[in-house]
């Protein structure tokens, strides 16, 4: 059974900055692709970035590229988003994810519970 624990979440003034935790159990990070989507309220799913299980390969949205980075520690069997400049729009619940990628885009078939980032002054 996939699973996942996320953390870091929480409240953050804009221009703040976050660092997202994602550590799962059932499955190894180089088995799957593995990144982050969000949900805002009233809004549609949104991917935000995933890197590909083999060779590393990392992608971003355009609405977050230049502001989050995405990495992984195989051997702790986790994922971190890092988030900088962080606005009012980037409120939403953030969740961790698992899946493969094609065409660099990333889908998902296991999500975690997700943890929620507010950001407001």
């Amino acid at each position: 059974q996939l699973q996942f624990v996320e953390s870091g979440g929480g409240l953050v003034q804009p221009g703040g900055s976050l660092r997202l935790s994602c550590t799962v159990s059932g499955f190894t990070l180089d088995q799957h692709a593995i990144g982050w989507f969000r949900q805002g309220p009233g809004k549609d799913r949104e991917a935000i970035s995933c890197i590909e299980p083999s060779n590393g390969h990392t992608y971003y949205s355009d609405s977050m590229r230049g502001r989050v980075t995405l990495s992984k520690d195989n051997a702790e069997n986790t994922v971190y988003l890092q988030m900088n400049n962080l606005k009012p729009e980037d409120t939403a619940v953030y969740y961790c994810a698992a899946g493969w990628t094609a065409e660099a885009i990333c889908y998902y078939d296991y999500w975690g519970q997700g943890t929620q980032v507010t950001v407001s002054s």
